[in-house]
């Protein structure tokens, strides 16, 4: 039974943790279960998720569709769709077990599908990527009962309503292996806990698992949406992550730069600056004024081959790192890192503002 508020220890709300190798090493989900359900009392069983990167070495070269469905009507309409706009390799239900605590009122689906490459050459300029994120926009928002959840290449988002660790017991986490794995337990404060709300949010391949609450929602929404974007689940780790996919893959920043607008200094830190980092920030300020995230927060964004954990520039939510060999961690608390790797090289607090961003060594992942 869920526990009712007032009867859970929240310290700061939502725990997020997450690892990766940097040599590419794979490995399987149990550890990434181990460390997030140390910090259970941080969510309240209202959205449980992972993300993995390397998962599905057998269709690398194709994006895996994770879609939930209400029901079979939904999977037709969906369906239809997906063949009129794409080859599809593969299609079926995404493999689960029975949770007591978990019960789906949803068909999850999977499918691994490629562009039509006429109906891409029918937009002058457009990329596959594009392509994606305008059908995934498409079907969230014109086919009742379907929502893509996960749309990457050689990855895969794995979400529900729950306990993250008995989401990852929900989904078989065991008998994937990935490189990079991300993972969230969420304490929802403005919106309701529902399958698709839970993080990670995601487009492509890039994923956001957040802790916190941005108050400059609405001005980060009105900017992604000039750029096609449609917030349809109104949550600000969803603005967060179309923020992040619009200035990385739109834009072609890079990430460092992307952490420095979303958390630029205040103008006052600006002016006493020296000159070449004054120029800099200015710069940054001027011409993405509506990309600056305000309030409290946390987040890790993973995206293929790599990590970038950043705090708010005031380091209002939590976010510790370590590292052991080729391993990197990060989470909300440092006890969740110390469960899977008791002896770290180093351990440090991420400092706000300041992006921790870790790429895997090897290309061909």
């Amino acid at each position: 039974m869920l526990k009712k508020e007032g009867e859970v220890r929240i310290p700061a709300g939502c725990a997020i943790a997450a690892m990766i190798s940097r040599k590419g090493e794979k490995f399987t989900g149990e550890d990434i279960i181990r460390s997030i359900a140390v910090m259970h009392d941080r969510s309240n069983g209202l959205g449980g998720g992972f993300a993995a990167y390397g998962i599905y070495p057998d269709y690398k070269d194709f994006y895996a569709f994770h879609i939930f469905y209400d029901d079979h009507d939904c999977l037709r309409n969906c369906e239809a769709y997906l063949a009129e706009h794409f080859e599809i390799e593969s299609a079926g239900r995404i493999p689960t077990r029975k949770v007591d605590t978990i019960e789906s009122p949803h068909l999850i689906w999977r499918y691994f599908v490629k562009p039509k490459s006429y109906k891409v050459a029918m937009h002058k300029g457009m990329t596959d990527d594009e392509y994606i994120v305008r059908c995934v926009t498409a079907i969230n928002a014109t086919i009742d009962g379907a929502f893509v959840f996960s749309s990457g290449k050689n990855m895969g988002c794995f979400k529900a309503n729950g306990f993250p660790e008995e989401v990852g017991d929900f989904y078989m986490l065991e008998n994937y292996k990935g490189y990079s794995w991300t993972c969230h337990g969420r304490f929802p404060t403005n919106t309701p806990g529902w399958w698709g709300g839970a993080h990670p949010m995601s487009i492509r391949d890039l994923t956001v698992i957040h802790n916190g609450e941005i108050s400059s929602y609405d001005a980060n929404r009105r900017n992604v949406e000039q750029f096609g974007y449609k917030c349809t689940l109104m949550t600000d780790t969803e603005v967060m992550t179309y923020l992040c996919d619009m200035l990385m893959r739109k834009h072609h920043l890079p990430k460092e730069t992307v952490a420095h607008i979303m958390t630029a200094p205040t103008w006052e830190q600006i002016n006493n600056m020296e000159p070449d980092k004054k120029a800099y920030y200015t710069a940054l300020r001027t011409v993405y004024p509506g990309a600056l995230v305000n309030g409290p927060f946390s987040i890790i964004v993973g995206y293929t081959g790599g990590l970038m954990a950043l705090n708010d520039r005031l380091k209002l939510r939590s976010l510790m790192a370590a590292e052991k060999d080729d391993m990197v961690y990060f989470a909300s608390e440092e006890s969740a890192i110390r469960v899977i790797c008791p002896d770290p090289d180093k351990v440090w607090s991420v400092g706000g503002g300041e992006p921790v961003i870790v790429n895997v060594e090897r290309s061909d992942i």
